[in-house]
């Protein structure tokens, strides 16, 4: 790049820090600022928009504006959380309503987080936003943890893309599982845990003294179905068994007990049990076809903490 242009980008960067320091810290309006710095009010509202993008301002509503209304302090009542965050659902959009979730998810999760923790990460989509939303912060002292293996997915959202993205966004320490998340038959999925690469990393996610997951669902769109880790045909006989949820690609009942299967053997990855007795539990779902998944997931005692909206937090307390 010439010495003209080089000059002419740092120009554009110091309107752009101009732009959103008067918009954001000296409350000018958008007319204002043009005004000001003599530039026409769609280039105001374009650096705006391109200070949001390249992540130099944030803006977001404070967490306990979510945790402490009323739908929020009936979830904790009634179903002995220790805290809940429920977020305005936007009507007949379930997916607008699993991005503020995610977002407000993502704006509560540091405030959860001390020195020291090892936090497990599930994988699926509302982790994957969740990873995208959160805010750079400098954690100090933070482990990242990767609760399953590995498997490539045509939906976007790989497991060692949501521990990579929140390790990176808090500047933690990324243990991922390098395993496939599923193989063929279970005597090679002993043989792989016990390499010692991969028995150090089960280790890590013993010690994870705090998880971050999601609820699956079981029926045929459900990600475990689209992802291939199991067929109709698997996930038919599971149901039969009372299949409700899925949790780290395990099944549990309504009551949040765990369905022996033929792909447990197989998975590689968090065990039910090692997913319980945490410090922090924070489930994060929302929508129709997460309510069912979420109670046996509470109900299982592997949430503490659950985020959601409020369609679904209402029709959890209806159906409980």
């Amino acid at each position: 790049m010439t010495r003209n242009g080089s000059r002419k980008r740092s120009r554009i960067e110091d309107q752009i820090l101009e732009v959103a320091w008067y918009y954001f810290h000296q409350d000018l309006n958008q007319a204002e600022i043009a005004e000001k710095l003599n530039i026409s009010r769609s280039t105001v509202v374009n650096y705006l928009a391109e200070a949001r993008a390249r992540d130099y301002v944030r803006v977001s509503l404070r967490p306990n504006v979510f945790t402490e209304r009323e739908i929020a302090e009936a979830l904790k009542s009634r179903f002995g959380l220790r805290d809940a965050l429920v977020v305005p659902a936007v009507a007949d959009d379930a997916a607008q309503s699993l991005t503020r979730v995610a977002r407000a998810t993502a704006d509560w999760l540091p405030s959860l987080l001390s020195p020291g923790d090892r936090l497990g990460v599930s994988w699926g989509e509302t982790v994957f936003k969740i990873s995208v939303a959160a805010e750079r912060i400098d954690m100090p002292d933070l482990q990242i943890v990767q609760l399953v293996g590995s498997r490539a997915t045509p939906l976007g959202f790989a497991a060692e893309a949501c521990s990579s993205n929140l390790a990176e966004r808090f500047g933690a320490l990324c243990i991922n599982l390098h395993a496939p998340l599923i193989v063929q038959n279970p005597e090679l999925a002993s043989l792989l845990k016990q390499e010692p690469v991969i028995a150090e990393q089960f280790t890590a996610i013993k010690n994870c003294n705090k998880t971050l997951f999601a609820a699956g669902s079981c029926d045929a769109e459900s990600h475990v179905v689209q992802n291939g880790l199991v067929s109709d045909e698997t996930l038919s006989n599971y149901l039969k068994k009372g299949a409700k949820a899925v949790v780290c690609g395990r099944f549990i009942d309504g009551n949040g007990r765990p369905i022996p299967g033929e792909i447990d053997d197989r998975i590689i990855g968090a065990t039910l049990d090692t997913m319980l007795g945490k410090e922090l539990g924070l489930l994060a779902s929302a929508g129709p076809d997460k309510v069912e998944p979420m109670r046996a997931a509470i109900k299982g005692g592997f949430a503490t903490h659950v985020a959601t909206c409020s369609q679904t937090a209402e029709a959890l307390l209806e159906a409980a």
